[in-house]
């Protein structure tokens, strides 16, 4: 059951990291472009963040 829950979380991942790009390329390469002239100390924060929350979600719902 977990090899189960861990597909479909992925398949859920790769849907919502589709959608962004299909529905406005340019806005999506345009995003891009700034956040390879970002620092890597706020990328890092801003990964961190987007873990914390996805963490915070998980526990909500399970």
């Amino acid at each position: 059951m977990a090899w189960n829950d861990l597909l479909v979380a992925f398949s859920l991942y790769l849907v919502l990291e589709g959608v962004f790009p299909f529905l406005s390329p340019y806005k999506f390469r345009k995003h891009l472009e700034k956040m390879s002239k970002m620092p890597d100390q706020s990328l890092r924060q801003a990964g961190l963040v987007l873990m914390v929350c996805g963490v915070v979600v998980l526990y909500l719902i399970r």
